[in-house]
């Protein structure tokens, strides 16, 4: 048995003196990365395995110093980290971050709050009701979609996660009104999306039960830039209904991950309306835009929908995790994923005066998320947001008419927001060799430019393919991107293109 003074000399873990001389150092570190971290290749160049060789293979037996953690901080994992916040990324779709963003993370894990119900932390449930009410009114979405109705906002960690919640709901509503004994009619429900909708959704379907041979991935077209077809859509409807299938999710997006295509909200709604078919709009990364006027009309027809989502963690300087959902009916979702355990009942939840937040999601317990995204709007403000925002895209629009301005290369969709998909143009293509298209010659020649490109350690960035044809995304919006970063982007472009057209091409 431990004697007293054994107990009396174990060490504090959360030592507030200690705590605050340590996380001074952190801080430091993270300052430094920020003024360094153009130094850094931006795609992380190590081979698979690297960290297992050279870290123990044992967890320490005793204490070490945050000094030392650090030092190998820069020195293992540093090399291993593609740096997302680098000026020189644009791939995928950014997560931007900024400085109120991190002294939000660090209040909201400092308090370390569960928060699944308001007694939990009433702080933290209203705080989420509050900012989600000022971004609704930001975007001019619905009052239907507000907590002043019968509405509301709730913050999820994903858009993969508000997919799920959504589709539980959208499925116990239908198998409801089909009736208690019409579990089987479980194998008939169908979700509708475009060939450009997120992956996540197929993830999405195949948690609450819907057979991928159930999910309709409507085929998009080049020559109406990639937008879901009404009548491609209401084809499909009706070929289900004919089948003795039962239409139940309809996902909608604004600004798809290939292309940034936007579909035509108000149209398609409107179909879904007549087949009582839920309607979800993702604007998980073009939803952040729309707090600009000038790219509001993107939302004209979002009152169809029954569900709303965009991701502050793409492009509202806001990190992971963030998702902000609303729906224009709660009930929708509490009556799908609510449960009342004993250990759980208190008076303010039994007086059903308060938001218990566990209720509009899949997990028990949920971090402060609402700290962040308030100090976020505190911090800079709708102007210093919309200032950013703008800024990106004018640098994309930039960068856009230098790449039409070129006959060696193909932009090849308009440009919605902030990014900007081309390819090596095969009308540039004069030698083409036996047995290969120029369109062929175009996406060996667009993938091989896209790989030299990224090899530099300079910029990063992905690739989509659409319609056969291979382009390469860039997807401007990292926080400390400039205008010299995407000059720098579109010399390294004109260079490295020259050399593999010399052989196919009269370079232009």
């Amino acid at each position: 048995m431990g004697s007293h003074n054994e107990t009396s000399s174990m060490m504090n873990p959360l030592e507030p003196e200690e705590f605050r001389r340590q996380a001074h150092l952190v801080v430091d570190f993270l300052a430094d990365y920020y003024s360094n971290i153009e130094k850094y290749p931006v795609c992380s160049q190590v081979e698979p395995g690297y960290l297992t060789k050279s870290m123990p293979k044992s967890a320490p037996l005793k204490p070490e110093p945050i000094e030392t953690i650090l030092q190998d901080v820069q020195k293992h994992i540093i090399p291993g980290i593609t740096h997302w916040q680098s000026p020189g990324f644009f791939g995928y779709f950014q997560t931007n971050g900024s400085t109120g963003n991190f002294l939000g993370e660090m209040l909201l894990t400092g308090f370390n709050t569960a928060g699944f119900n308001w007694l939990a932390s009433p702080a933290a449930t209203e705080l989420e009701m509050i900012v989600t009410e000022w971004i609704l009114e930001l975007l001019q979405l619905p009052k239907s979609f507000s907590f002043s109705s019968n509405g509301g906002g709730v913050i999820h960690g994903s858009t993969c996660e508000s997919f799920v919640c959504t589709l539980i709901a959208a499925r116990e509503k239908k198998l409801k009104q089909l009736g208690a004994d019409q579990r089987g009619d479980l194998c008939k429900l169908v979700v509708y999306c475009s060939d450009q909708t997120h992956f996540s959704l197929q993830k999405a379907c195949q948690v609450v039960g819907i057979s991928p041979d159930n999910v309709r991935s409507i085929q998009t077209k080049k020559s109406v830039n990639f937008q879901l077809s009404p009548d491609a859509l209401l084809t499909a409807i009706e070929s289900d209904v004919r089948a003795g299938l039962i239409p139940l999710y309809l996902c909608l997006t604004l600004g798809t991950t290939p292309t940034t295509a936007v579909d035509p909200l108000l149209t398609l709604s409107e179909i879904a309306q007549r087949y009582h078919i839920w309607t979800h709009v993702d604007a998980a990364y073009a939803g952040s835009a729309c707090i600009c006027p000038e790219f509001r009309h993107f939302l004209d027809g979002v009152e169809g929908a029954t569900s709303f989502s965009f991701n502050p963690h793409k492009w509202f300087l806001t990190t992971l995790d963030c998702c902000c959902l609303w729906v224009k009916d709660q009930t929708d979702l509490t009556n799908a994923l609510s449960n009342d355990p004993e250990l759980l009942k208190n008076k303010a939840s039994d007086s059903k005066q308060v938001v218990d937040y566990k209720n509009w999601q899949i997990a028990l317990s949920r971090r402060f998320r609402a700290m962040k995204l308030w100090m976020v709007l505190r911090s800079y403000g709708v102007t210093g947001l919309q200032q950013v925002i703008r800024k990106h895209v004018k640098l994309a629009q930039h960068l856009e008419a230098q790449l039409s301005a070129d006959g060696n290369f193909e932009v090849v969709v308009p440009r919605n927001f902030a990014t900007v998909c081309f390819r090596v143009s095969p009308l540039a293509l004069t030698s083409v060799p036996n047995g290969s298209t120029n369109d062929d010659l175009a996406n060996h020649l667009t993938r091989t430019l896209l790989e030299s490109l990224n090899k530099t350690g300079l910029v990063y960035m992905t690739h989509a393919v659409i319609e056969g044809i291979y382009v390469i995304r860039v997807a401007i919006g990292a926080t400390l991107t400039d205008e010299k970063h995407v000059n720098m982007l579109w010399d390294m472009v004109q260079e490295h293109a020259s050399g593999l057209l010399a052989k196919y091409a009269d370079i232009k």
